[in-house]
């Protein structure tokens, strides 16, 4: 039986008149991997924060065991910025004590693409006042991830996170011993990740064994249990849960969900889209041209970000677009942009692209549009027009529209200038899509939205009739909607990749691999001949030595495994021996790297 690290005793939280968390009790214990989800407001951020002790409960109670170790990632940092990057996460360990640490070097990596933190203007000692939001994000998860800590804590650890970091991510707290509690949106990381799931719904907290796949089982069960009509059981829950199992069945490296009971579930709904239907009607609406790159270079000021581009978007199109960050994804669906509402007269640095005639472009920047703040949420979507023709039929008003995207009938008087960040981009994402284009560019959609939100959307977009481009990090959200997925790998191409992003993935780690042999090649080596017969023989005797000391770090390895296998039900003694056991492990990164060392000049 694992050890209890943290309970929650009928715990309640209100905020002016709305009680957020009522009457919760709830524990972690080690080894748990929690995933906390809902929807934005309802409580997740005030939970997670009562969990680490960072805010009271108004009553009840929260209990860590003691000496409980816990690192907190918050959504607002406390970094110095007065300080350098180096003093905030190295600390005062030496240049050869931190390159020597396994652990350092994997986050370094793994965070910021090299020990010697490539884009960041002094490296290591770059001042972190001036830094961005996303920047100082990436600083304050390194300085927690390089810790050792019993529990960890992260409130959207993914956000300013490309795909190939959140990857990482992934792998990284896979490995680590910590328990973690987790709050984010990224339904691919969740599953990854996560062993249970807490879904914050209305004061109260519901656990679900699992990760994100299984947790939409159980829901979608519970609900067809309780559901006392046909068409109460046909939902959105049921919908994802079709994608997840029939759109991509290895999603999950261990599915834990029963799969006959899954299949039984979604017997008879639908695929997510009906592709052949809405590439007909798209192309009724569109015509054959929608757009066309010929030759195209697209530049940032003097920088050439793609060069001698040709490729063409058609009618019913669903593209995902996938990048290294700065590789020109934003730029080229700027130069597309510019072209269409030019009518083709702005044209990128060199090349052309052709803009289709019936061309309706609805463009949804990082950047959340200004709008008036007094007024309310549904005149704002009224302002663009009070119905939609979502197509085949299907017909939305304002005031249903934006229940859809969460608001309700309440929150639709709310000023806009009273709603969050998320409610915002929202928002915005409604008023686009109130105007009935037959375009869409999304770039980062999924920023700021709950996961009910996200489905809600998804749900949307499976019946819309045209060409899309989504740049998202998410990479969920970019399997779900879109249909095919090309790369910017940052060397000034555009590539399809039948693969996915799995592919993407696996090209960005042989590019990496490339550029490190690279590297190593181009370092001057001393001749053999330089090197004096003594220095060879004594680099020699060293490696012998650090061979005998690995064989006795294995050996005692194997004996506390032995004696943890023995004393599995005294806790006690196990915690103590895992503490011994991760000692060797530092030891044996230590000797191993030394061993690297010295094998060249031997």
């Amino acid at each position: 039986m694992a050890v209890n690290l943290v309970n929650v005793e009928n715990v309640s939280k209100v905020y002016g008149t709305r009680a957020l968390l009522d009457g919760v009790s709830l524990g972690v214990s080690e080894g748990d991997r929690i995933g906390v989800v809902g929807r934005n407001g309802d409580g997740k951020t005030t939970l997670i924060r009562m969990l680490a002790k960072l805010e009271e409960a108004d009553t009840g109670r929260v209990t860590h065991s003691g000496g409980l170790r816990t690192g907190v990632l918050t959504q607002h940092d406390s970094l110095d910025p007065a300080a350098t990057v180096r003093h905030e996460v190295i600390g005062d360990m030496a240049d050869h004590e931190w390159a020597g640490n396994a652990k350092v070097r994997d986050v370094l990596t793994g965070l910021f693409g090299g020990l010697d933190l490539p884009g960041f203007p002094k490296g290591l000692d770059t001042v972190i006042g001036p830094l961005s939001g996303g920047e100082r994000r990436r600083i304050a998860l390194a300085k927690l991830l390089i810790e050792d800590q019993d529990l960890i804590v992260l409130d959207e650890p993914t956000n300013h996170l490309d795909v190939e970091g959140i990857s990482w991510l992934a792998r990284h707290l896979q490995n680590r011993r910590s328990a973690l509690v987790c709050v984010t949106h990224d339904r691919w990381f969740l599953d990854q990740v996560c062993t249970r799931m807490w879904d914050v719904q209305r004061g109260a907290v519901y656990e679900y064994e699992g990760g994100y796949s299984d947790y939409v089982f159980a829901r979608a069960e519970r609900e067809r249990i309780a559901a006392t009509e046909e068409t109460k059981r046909q939902n959105l829950v049921r919908k994802e849960l079709a994608w997840l199992r029939r759109g991509a069945p290895a999603r999950t490296s261990k599915p834990r969900f029963r799969v006959e009971a899954a299949n039984e579930l979604i017997a008879d709904v639908p695929p997510p889209r009906d592709t052949s239907e809405l590439m007909k009607f798209a192309s009724s609406r569109l015509g054959k041209t929608v757009f066309d790159l010929e030759d195209v270079t697209v530049q940032a000021g003097p920088k050439v970000l793609l060069k001698h581009i040709t490729w063409q978007l058609g009618p019913g199109d669903r593209v995902g677009l996938v990048g290294v960050n700065g590789a020109g994804k934003t730029s080229l669906l700027r130069a597309m942009a510019d072209a269409a509402r030019s009518e083709g007269e702005a044209q990128p640095a060199a090349g052309r692209v052709a803009v289709g005639r019936t061309v309706k472009l609805a463009y949804l920047s990082q950047e959340v549009a200004e709008l008036d703040p007094e007024w309310r949420v549904l005149e704002a979507v009224q302002a663009v027009r009070e119905r939609v023709d979502l197509g085949k039929g299907r017909e939305m008003t304002a005031g249903q529209l934006c229940e859809t995207f969460g608001f309700t009938k309440e929150k639709q008087w709310t000023p806009v200038g009273d709603l969050s960040g998320g409610e915002r981009r929202r928002l915005q994402l409604l008023r686009l899509l109130m105007d009935e284009p037959n375009v869409l560019f999304l770039d980062e959609p999924t920023n700021d939205l709950d996961i009910e939100t996200l489905t809600q959307l998804e749900d949307l977009l499976d019946g819309w009739p045209g060409s899309m481009i989504v740049i998202s990090h998410d990479r969920f959200f970019v399997e779900r909607t879109t249909d095919r997925v090309f790369a910017l790998l940052g060397d000034a191409t555009l590539r399809m990749l039948p693969r996915g992003i799995d592919e993407y993935l696996e090209r960005r780690a042989r590019m990496e691999e490339t550029v490190a042999a690279s590297a190593a090649a181009a370092q001057p080596r001393p001749a053999a001949t330089e090197r004096s017969a003594a220095d060879q023989r004594a680099a020699k005797k060293e490696l012998q030595r650090i061979e005998r000391q690995l064989d006795k770090v294995s050996e005692k390895e194997a004996t506390l495994h032995a004696r943890i296998a023995e004393n599995a039900t005294d806790f006690a003694k196990v915690a103590e021996l895992d503490a011994e056991l991760r000692g060797l492990a530092d030891e044996r990164d230590e000797l191993e790297l030394r061993w690297l060392e010295l094998a060249e000049d031997a």
